[in-house]
């Protein structure tokens, strides 16, 4: 099957199986006949497990050690289960970072709530930014 034809059995844009072949995941064989890529069996399969690895958080990089390791004959599965563990503690500390995040906004969204807004000056910007609890010190 052709680029188009591939991307519609997996529903990515072929942009993204384009994606994948430039950057080595994807080897097609090419038609001598017409010069097109043609993806068999086993690239579906490939496209279809680095689809679901990106969607449990896999980066590039990861997916190009595990398919590495898999195209070598070893085993991947205790490098994935490292991999996810190490996704996971990354993602929790990015959604606590968020979560923080959010609870700043609030608070600002509060405070400003009944303050006017006022033109910049030379001295001042915004002063509903400015006047807000920071906790980054300002170096002297």
């Amino acid at each position: 099957m052709q680029v188009n034809q591939l991307a519609k059995s997996l529903g990515v844009a072929p942009d993204t199986v384009r994606y994948y072949t430039r950057i080595g995941l994807l080897v097609p064989q090419i038609n001598s006949d017409n010069g097109y890529k043609e993806y068999r069996s086993f690239e579906r399969k490939r496209m279809h497990f680095i689809l679901s690895a990106r969607h449990l958080g896999f980066s590039v990089k990861d997916i190009k050690s595990i398919l590495a390791g898999s195209d070598e004959g070893k085993k991947s599965c205790p490098l994935v289960r490292e991999l996810i563990e190490k996704r996971l503690e990354e993602t929790e500390l990015q959604f606590q970072q968020m979560l923080k995040l959010r609870t700043r906004m609030r608070s600002a969204i509060k405070d400003w709530q009944d303050k006017p807004d006022k033109a910049p000056t030379s001295e001042m910007i915004c002063h509903l930014i400015e006047s807000f609890s920071n906790p980054i010190k300002e170096e002297n």
